[in-house]
């Protein structure tokens, strides 16, 4: 019978035994538990006494976890509107195995057993989503937590499950008006405190509501929930877009050379040397809005058959301005000084030529995302049910979101009047740097400030899911075998992900020749010292060497030079804010058909005495795919400045679309085996097959170069769209011990073995017509008349000198001739190669103290694999991202009203991946160091119905660090500040 039924009156036997099974099972395993119980009450009235609070929600998980299937995981919602933590992501995270990645201080993406976002599936009610934008990944963050009643994490295979997750499937629970009748209504108001805020708000609002309803006896439901959150704040970073090897120094004299790497046995240097491309800071002042809504009505026109509409929508808009300045660095001949530790990476370089730049931008970035459900569940017989389900799902980024430009747009001023630039990493957590100007001081004055160039970008992508499933179950109730009951189900699933680039170019430049310092007064620019700036770091704030910044107005500046960089002026380079000054750069389309069947049965027996569950499923799967990649016709490589190279394409004409097809089929096998050793002891075998796509960039066919390849970054890519999925066979063994109601303790050991894994090749390859400047005749002569002169041959004085020998255009750029060589450049192509494990143990201990209120739960998980990034090695590498190390510690007190819950989250340092925007062309790495958080919860309850509650989000004031290959190489700081809220929460 599928119409849930309220039960009146009760023994308090009864009632614990439906809490602790149908209240707290998993959404399939509820159905089966609701229909026994049902009959059980058909001669006995049952009050349910529904646990809240933290050990409510906590007893809730232990059940799902302990009742479930393979190994499972769960999150419980404490009451109806109140989840455990603030964001989704962030409460995903006490569960063991898994990890969080922040964006703007928030947990946003999951790694799961240290598999990261890509290879973890979300699920909406058991409906597979879409990723965010032109992704497969998911940003939790724009979803809010108020409607959400639980969230399960399966780690192990299941058959019904649709495919993708190889690290684990995470399902999404909203409640449902028919499961929990009545009137119901809860309603929140917080006041949110961010410490970083500096120009927005210092008090912003979170607003949240949830309406359950049911009418016509229960038959007809009705359940509404709907959320707006702001948050204001200030993010403060150091950043260096990448490092570049060097296979060869300058000749320098001995004083101004420190070089720690180890030599041979004849004196020469081992290993190579690692230079940071540039040096910059700055300060992002963020104003966010996420606002969230679902509707589900639910209609039960007789017992054995349920309808389910849902419409479920969010919108995250973030809206960011900022400064920042620094130093942009070339190599070579430039290198005046340099300190090399053990490992080559640069941590003292005084370098000359280029420049010194203070940028502002401005970026509006918007995330939309909706989904359309409709369900039928139709209870057949007593042993026969199916269900019918179809959803439409999508989500869409769209960083042009500023109604006024649709850009996202990047200011650069600065000069490169300087005689050379300091980078300084030998102390302190932040490197410094440093500017010698030609005017006698380290600080340039207001009016030295020159134009550089402006870039505006627009990055649109859509990802969207339309998905047809059909299931049906079978009970055993008709022969006396150990089979339980056989479920099966088939699926299509379309899935599309798109989007494309444009981009404006360098407008009104690049370069400072000619001087265009008139166009800005001395009034539009505001000197600031950074005593408040990255000063949770040693070496931030007044220790910064450069102790000085210079904030303008990003508006002005565009149409200062709008109105003086006219095409009179400045020719093509004409000064216009729109990416799409010469239309679509980039443009690419994957889209895949998925056809799947599977069919699982679950069996009971016993085994010498000892009560055994067996879950077996297999589950088949066939997918074409479809790459649609939009072709530009290269025609040669500019120099236009000291500093920028830039690709020139083909005017005119209509850009070619290349599509090409793929396909592939997988069978994923599965069994779980589950043994009561004991009434308090489980064990549990699993074994089983997963799989994750492959990525949407390896995927999209064709080819593509950089639009900017600057020397030592002559680099483009090409996509496979027969490339194979990631295919694991997975492994696990746990003991479960339950000890107590809500207390437990677990350890577990995983081992996942992946084949079909995807690695890059990088070949070299020239391209007719495309010419080199570089080290052609007319730049080896610039060289030789600087070096004849006993200058140095820095690449500002070989542009300048080229300009002077008549090599340069009538707009001063450099272009290429027949005679300079072909421009090598290095292309990457992804391909399956080899097979890769991961192996780890995962351990938990939850406990509640009597009746004294204190409780806590602490969780652990440690992972290792063949999968690391070689630091030491310069060939490209696809190792595993997200794998680390990870966690948890949860302390609380609940009794008479009041809750107190301190949590405290670690994750080691892991791969964020591979491939820097700055970076030579082996692609480095990018490392996070080692994060923790401290956050707190008090709530208390004035009312049966009204509570009040404070919360603290990273208590502490932690920061972020990131690295290359080593530590030394470093690549971003940041600082975000502490997060208070103050609220209420109301009950009817």
């Amino acid at each position: 019978m599928m119409k849930p039924t309220l039960f009146n009156k009760s023994q308090v036997a009864i009632a614990v035994s439906v809490v602790l099974t149908a209240g707290l099972m998993l959404p399939v395993q509820a159905q089966q538990v609701e229909a026994e119980a049902e009959a059980e009450a058909q001669d006995i009235n049952v009050e349910i006494i529904q646990v809240k609070g933290i050990r409510g929600s906590l007893a809730r998980s232990m059940n799902m976890k302990r009742e479930g299937s393979g190994v499972v995981d769960a999150i419980s919602a404490e009451e109806m509107g109140k989840f455990p933590d603030t964001n989704l992501a962030e409460s995903l995270q006490r569960i063991t195995g898994v990890s969080v990645s922040r964006v703007n201080g928030e947990g946003s993406q999951i790694t799961v057993r240290g598999f990261g976002p890509a290879f973890n599936l979300i699920t909406l009610n058991g409906r597979q989503m879409p990723g965010t934008g032109y992704s497969r990944s998911y940003n939790l963050e724009n979803l809010s937590a108020e409607g959400v009643s639980a969230l399960e994490v399966y780690k192990t295979a299941r058959a019904a499950n649709p495919s993708g997750g190889l690290g684990a499937t995470v399902n999404i629970v909203t409640a449902k008006p028919l499961s929990n009748p009545g009137e119901q209504m809860s309603l929140m108001a917080k006041a949110l405190h961010d410490s970083s805020n500096v120009k927005g708000d210092n008090v912003t609002p979170e607003l949240a509501g949830i309406y359950s309803n049911t009418f016509a006896d229960d038959r007809f439901g009705v359940a509404l929930s709907v959320s707006h959150h702001r948050r204001d704040f200030q993010s403060q970073q150091a950043n260096i877009q990448g490092w570049q090897v060097q296979s060869s120094l300058p000749e320098l004299d001995p004083s101004m050379v420190k070089d720690a790497r180890p030599e041979d046995a004849d004196g020469k240097k081992l290993g190579y040397a690692f230079f940071p491309k540039d040096m910059n800071y700055a300060i992002e002042d963020v104003q966010r809005e996420r606002t969230n809504g679902q509707l589900t009505l639910q209609f039960a026109p007789t017992d054995s058959v349920v309808f389910t509409a849902d419409y479920t929508a969010s919108r995250a808009i973030t809206g960011l301005q900022g400064i920042g300045w620094g130093i942009w660095n070339e190599f070579g001949s430039n290198i005046n000084a340099y300190e090399l530790d053990e490992n080559g990476s640069a941590i003292f370089a005084d370098i000359s030529g280029n420049d010194a730049s203070f940028t502002a931008n401005k970026n509006t970035t918007e995330v939309k995302a909706r989904s359309i459900g409709l369900n039928m569940a139709w209870q057949i017989s007593e042993d026969f049910d199916l269900k019918l389900d179809y959803h439409d799902s999508n989500n869409k980024t769209d960083n042009g979101a500023d109604k006024g430009s649709g850009n996202s747009g990047q200011v650069i001023l600065g000069s490169d009047q300087l005689l050379s630039k300091v980078y300084d990493f030998r102390s302190g957590e932040v490197p410094q740097a440093l500017v010698r100007w030609r005017n006698g001081t380290n600080e340039l004055q207001p009016n030295e400030i020159d134009s550089n160039f402006s870039q505006f970008t627009h990055s649109p992508g859509e990802a969207t899911i339309k998905q047809l499933q059909l299931d049906g179950s079978w009970l055993n109730s008709s022969f006396n075998i150990p089979l339980v009951k056989v479920s099966g189900g088939v699926a299509r699933t379309e899935q599309e992900m798109g989007g494309w680039n444009a981009w404006s170019g360098l407008r009104g430049g690049p370069g400072f020749s000619p001087s265009f310092t008139e166009i800005f007064p001395d009034s539009m620019f505001v000197k600031n010292n950074t005593s408040n700036f990255l000063d949770q770091f040693k070496g931030g704030g007044d220790s910064l060497l450069s102790n000085y910044y210079y904030t303008y107005n990003f508006d002005e500046a565009v149409q200062r030079q709008t109105a003086f960089l006219t095409e009179a002026v400045m020719g093509s380079d004409v000064y216009v804010p729109n990416a799409y000054f010469d239309g679509i750069d980039s443009e690419s389309y994957v889209e895949e058909v998925t056809n799947s069947i599977y069919l699982q049965s679950d069996w009971e027996f016993d085994i010498a005495g000892f009560p055994v569950q067996l879950n077996a499923g297999l589950r088949y799967e066939e997918t074409d795919v479809t790459s649609t990649v939009r072709q530009r016709v290269e025609r040669q490589v500019d120099w236009e400045s000291a500093s920028e190279w830039i690709m020139q394409y083909e005017q005119g004409g209509i850009d070619n679309f290349l599509t090409l097809t793929g396909k592939h089929d997988v069978l994923l096998p599965m069994f779980d085996v589950k043994v009561d050793l004991t009434d308090e002891l489980v064990g549990r075998f699993s074994w089983g097959k997963t799989m994750a796509r492959a990525p949407l960039g390896a995927l999209a066919g064709g080819r593509s170069l950089s639009g900017s390849p600057k020397p030592g970054s002559r680099s483009g890519g090409q996509g496979n769209t027969n490339l194979l999925p990631f295919e694991s066979t997975n492994l696990d063994f746990s003991l479960e011990y339950y000890y107590a109601p809500g207390s437990y303790a677990a350890v577990g050991y995983f081992h996942k073995s992946v084949g079909n894994f995807i690695s890059n090749g990088i070949t070299d390859i020239t391209i007719d017509g495309l010419h080199d400047i570089l080290n052609g005749p007319r730049y080896l002569k610039a060289v030789a008349d600087i070096e004849g002169r006993g200058e140095q041959a820095t690449s500002s004085a070989v542009f300048e000198q080229m300009l002077a020998n008549g090599d340069g255009n009538a707009e001063g750029k450099i272009e290429p001739t027949s005679a300079d060589p072909l421009i090598v450049w290095q292309i990457s192509q992804p391909q399956n190669t080899d097979s890769k494990s991961v192996q780890g143990v995962e351990v938990a201990w939850q406990h509640l103290i009597g009746e004294t209120g204190f409780g806590f739960g602490v969780n652990a998980t440690f992972v290792d694999g063949d999968v690391k990034f070689d630091s030491a090695s310069l060939v490209q590498q696809s190792p595993l991202e997200g794998l680390s190390d990870s966690a948890n510690l949860q302390l609380f007190y609940e009794k008479d009203g009041l809750s107190v819950k301190a949590t405290y989250a670690w994750r080691d340092s892991y791969l964020i991946g591979v491939g820097q925007s700055q970076g030579s062309s082996d692609a480095p790495p990018q490392f996070a160091k080692q994060y923790a958080q401290w956050d707190l919860s008090i709530n208390y309850d004035v009312t049966e119905q009204l509570t009040v509650f404070f919360e603290g989000i990273n208590l502490t004031n932690e920061t972020e660090q990131g690295y290359g290959r080593y530590e030394a190489q470093f690549l971003f700081a940041r600082q975000y500040g502490t997060r208070y809220a103050l609220g209420a929460r109301y009950r009817f």
